[in-house]
C-alpha cells in the first residue's frame, strides 16, 4: 500500500530563515500628507509620532525609522523621495516590515501600488496597512490590496474632477488666479486679484521699452543682469524665455486669458498647452495695467515682424532690423569698417548684399538719423492733411461690426455642430446602428466643425488685429498732433513713430510710419 508522509515546512515563506528563529523583525513606518496646510501638517506630525511609538512598543519588532513625504500627492511615486528611499533600503535588506496608515496613504495608483507590493513581496518584505488590516504576505493580501488601491484611485479621479470643475467654474466667472511668487509686477490683492507692485513694474516697463528700442530677448536678458535686476523668481540670472513670456503675457495690459494649460492625466499630473481641447475665457480690463494696450500691441506686432523677416533679426542697436533692402527685402545689418585704425566707423548695409548681388547703397548712422529727421518734419509740416487721412483710414480699416456679426454666427454654428456630434455619439451608444454609416456621419460633422472652427479663429484674429490697429492709430494721432518740428534725432520718436525704412537707391529712400504713411526722403 502506498504511504504518503507529510514533511512539515521549516522555512518561512519568502524568507530563507527557520520558522523558530527568534530574530526581531526590522520595522519602518511610512507617513505622508499631500498638502502643506496647517491642519495637514498636524496630521503629518501625528502620523510620525504615532508610528514611532507603535513600532517601539512591540518587543518583537526593531525600530528602523520613519520615512516621510510632506506636501506630495500619492497619485504616482515619481517624486516621492522618502517613499523611494524606503523601498530601496528594504530591497537592500535593511527592512523586514513596513507599517503605514492606509492604502490611500501608500499610493492612489493601482499599478504603482501593486508593482511596489510585489517587488517587496518577492524579497520577503511585508507591508501592513493598519486601517484596512491588510498584511501583504497573507494569502488574501494581494486581492485586498488590488481592491483597495482601485477604490483609492477612483477617489483620486473623483477629487481631480471636482477640482477641475471648480477651476473651470471660476474661469467661466472671470476669476483670475496666478502664481504670484513667480509673477513679476503684481502682488495678490485683498480680494485675490492682481495689484501692481510699483517697484517690480519698473522692470516690466524697462523690458518693453528695450524691446521696442530694438533689443532682442537675449540682449534684454543680458542688460537686466548687468543692471542687477531680479527675475520673477527672485534670481539674478535671466533667460531669453523669461523675457519672451513677459513680453507676450496679456496680463500686463490689464486683461487675462484663462485656462492656457490643462491637466491631461490626473495620475501623472501631466499638463499641456490648451489648443482648443477645453474652453478658454478672455477677461478684459480685469485689473490695473502696467503696459498700455497700444504698447502691448506694438510689441506683439514687432515679435511677429521679427519672426517673419527673411534674415535673422539683429538687436545690436536701435537701427538693427529697422532698415530694409528695397531690392531683396533683407534687413540692413551693422558692419565695422577700418576696425583697427583711426578711420574706424560703423555702417549699415544689406545682410544679403553678396548673396543677391544687391546694388542698394550702405548708410551710416548719421545718414539714418538725418533721413528720420527729414521724414518726421515732412510729416509734421503736413500734419493736418495727414491727420485727416489717418482718421478717415482708421474708420475704414478698423471697423469690426461686420466681423463681430460673422463671429457670433460662427459661434452659434459651432455650438449646434458640437451638439449634433454629442447626439450622434449618444444615439450610437443607445441603439445598434450600421457602423459604416455612423463613421461616415461622424466624420462629416467633425469636418464641418473643424472648418467652422478654423473660420471662427481666423475671424477672431482679424477682430483683434483691427482693434490693435485702431489703438495704434489713436496713439500715432495723439503723438503727431502734439509734436512740433524737430532739429535733431530723437530715439523716443524713432521707436514710437517709425515702422521701418526701405532703401531702393541713394536718391530713393522711404520711411514707413506705424500708421502706414510712407514718406520719400
Amino acid at each position: 500500500m502506498r504511504v504518503v508522509q507529510r514533511i512539515p515546512a521549516t522555512i518561512r515563506n519568502f524568507k530563507a530563515k527557520p520558522l523558530d528563529t527568534q530574530q526581531k523583525r526590522r520595522v519602518a513606518g511610512y507617513a505622508r500628507v499631500s498638502t502643506d496646510h496647517d491642519d495637514q501638517i498636524t496630521s503629518y506630525e501625528a502620523q510620525v509620532d504615532y508610528y514611532t511609538r507603535y513600532i517601539k512598543g512591540r518587543d518583537d519588532w526593531e525600530f528602523v525609522g520613519i520615512y516621510t513625504d510632506e506636501g506630495i500627492s500619492a497619485t504616482n511615486t515619481r517624486h516621492r523621495d522618502g517613499f523611494k528611499r524606503m523601498v530601496k533600503e528594504a530591497l537592500d535588506g535593511k527592512i523586514d516590515l513596513i507599517v503605514t496608515k492606509s492604502v490611500s496613504r501608500f499610493a492612489r495608483n493601482t499599478v504603482d501600488s501593486l508593482t511596489t507590493v510585489r517587488k517587496l513581496k518577492d524579497k520577503g518584505i511585508e507591508i501592513y496597512f493598519e486601517k484596512e488590516n491588510i498584511w501583504t504576505l497573507d494569502d488574501k493580501g494581494e486581492l485586498l490590496i488590488t481592491i483597495m488601491s482601485s477604490l483609492a484611485q477612483e477617489e483620486s479621479r473623483s477629487i481631480s474632477e471636482n477640482v477641475t470643475w471648480g477651476h473651470r467654474k471660476r474661469f467661466a466667472d472671470g476669476k483670475v488666479s496666478v502664481g504670484f511668487s513667480h509673477f513679476l509686477g503684481y502682488d495678490r490683492g485683498p480680494d485675490g486679484n492682481l495689484v501692481v507692485n510699483r517697484e517690480q513694474a519698473k522692470t516690466v516697463k524697462l523690458i518693453y521699452r528695450l524691446f521696442l528700442d530694438g533689443y532682442t530677448f537675449h540682449s534684454i536678458a543680458k542688460e537686466l543682469m548687468t543692471r542687477g535686476l531680479e527675475t520673477p523668481t527672485g534670481k539674478k540670472k535671466w533667460y531669453q524665455g523669461t523675457v519672451k513670456s513677459i513680453l507676450t503675457n496679456e496680463k500686463y495690459k490689464g486683461d487675462a486669458l484663462l485656462q492656457k494649460r490643462f491637466t491631461v492625466n490626473f495620475l501623472t499630473k501631466e499638463t499641456k498647452a490648451n489648443e482648443g481641447e477645453v474652453p478658454q475665457y478672455y477677461v478684459e480690463n480685469n485689473h490695473e495695467a502696467i503696459i498700455s494696450p497700444q504698447v502691448f500691441d506694438w510689441v506683439q506686432e514687432e515679435i511677429k515682424r521679427r519672426c517673419e523677416g527673411r534674415s535673422r533679426y539683429s538687436g545690436v542697436s536701435i537701427f538693427s532690423s529697422k532698415v530694409k533692402c528695397g531690392q531683396c527685402g533683407s534687413w540692413y545689418g551693422a558692419k565695422v569698417w577700418h576696425s583697427t585704425d583711426k578711420y574706424r566707423r560703423t555702417i549699415y548695409r544689406c545682410n544679403d548684399k553678396f548673396k543677391h548681388h544687391c546694388k542698394t547703397p550702405h548708410l551710416t548712422e548719421e545718414e539714418i538719423k538725418d533721413i528720420f529727421v527729414k521724414a518726421v518734419n515732412q510729416l509734421i509740416s503736413n500734419k493736418e492733411v495727414v491727420l485727416g487721412n489717418i482718421t478717415l483710414l482708421k474708420e475704414q480699416l478698423t471697423d469690426t461690426a461686420t466681423l463681430e456679426e460673422e463671429r457670433d454666427k460662427l459661434s452659434t454654428d459651432l455650438n449646434l455642430l458640437a451638439e449634433k456630434v454629442q447626439q450622434l455619439i449618444a444615439e450610437n451608444a443607445r441603439v445598434a446602428q450600421n457602423q459604416d454609416d455612423y463613421d461616415r456621419n461622424y466624420s462629416k460633422l467633425v469636418s464641418r466643425y473643424e472648418a467652422a472652427k478654423k473660420q471662427y479663429d481666423k475671424t477672431c484674429e482679424a477682430i483683434q488685429y483691427r482693434k490693435a490697429r485702431s489703438r495704434q492709430m489713436d496713439s500715432f494721432i495723439k503723438e503727431l498732433r502734439e509734436q512740433e518740428l524737430i532739429k535733431a534725432f530723437d530715439a523716443r520718436l524713432w521707436g514710437s513713430l517709425v515702422d521701418f525704412i526701405t532703401v531702393y537707391s541713394k536718391d530713393d529712400i522711404r520711411v514707413t510710419f506705424k500708421d502706414g504713411t510712407e514718406i520719400r526722403v
